[in-house]
């Protein structure tokens, strides 16, 4: 209820990792994200501070991650962060920030992409259903007369 919904642009700093799990796909990858200020002295843009992320992917997103994001490629994502603490005996404590994504795409301010529709090839068959009788029955012809119900006949509406 309460999360940290972020969105964050970046560049792919690892190839995604897939995996096949019981719970189902995953996909993992490290994303790269680097401010850019304007340098007066220097009257150049200029790096500033990198932050890296381990962006989560999940299911059909997972599955679509992996085809799709490779390194070096700029991206958005999007998604729930979670920053995680540990203090290992006799070891320097250490943070990671992880995001659970909901989105992810190709960032077009810096190049184009070609979408494709992902195949879904555990998707259930639709069921198919009988083709409705449109043809009016015999008697029931449009100006013709038709019969009423007890309920029409009493007057109620």
């Amino acid at each position: 209820m309460n999360e940290t919904l972020v969105c964050v642009v970046g560049n792919v700093a690892t190839q995604p990792l897939y995996r096949d799990m019981a719970a189902g796909p995953s996909a993992r990858f490290r994303l790269a994200v680097t401010s850019r200020y304007w340098d007066r002295e220097k009257s150049a843009w200029t790096d500033g501070h990198t932050n890296f992320f381990t962006v989560w992917a999940n299911r059909q997103l997972a599955v679509n991650v992996a085809a799709s994001v490779e390194v070096g490629q700029p991206v958005v994502v999007q998604g729930r962060l979670k920053v995680r603490s540990e203090t290992r005996e006799g070891q320097q404590g250490w943070a990671s920030a992880d995001i659970d994504a909901v989105a992810i795409g190709h960032d077009l301010a810096r190049g184009t992409a070609a979408f494709r529709r992902a195949a879904r090839p555990d998707a259930p068959p639709r069921a198919t259903r009988p083709e409705p009788e449109w043809e009016t029955p015999p008697g029931e012809a449009v100006g013709e007369e038709a019969e009423q119900s007890p309920v029409e006949a009493a007057g109620v509406t």
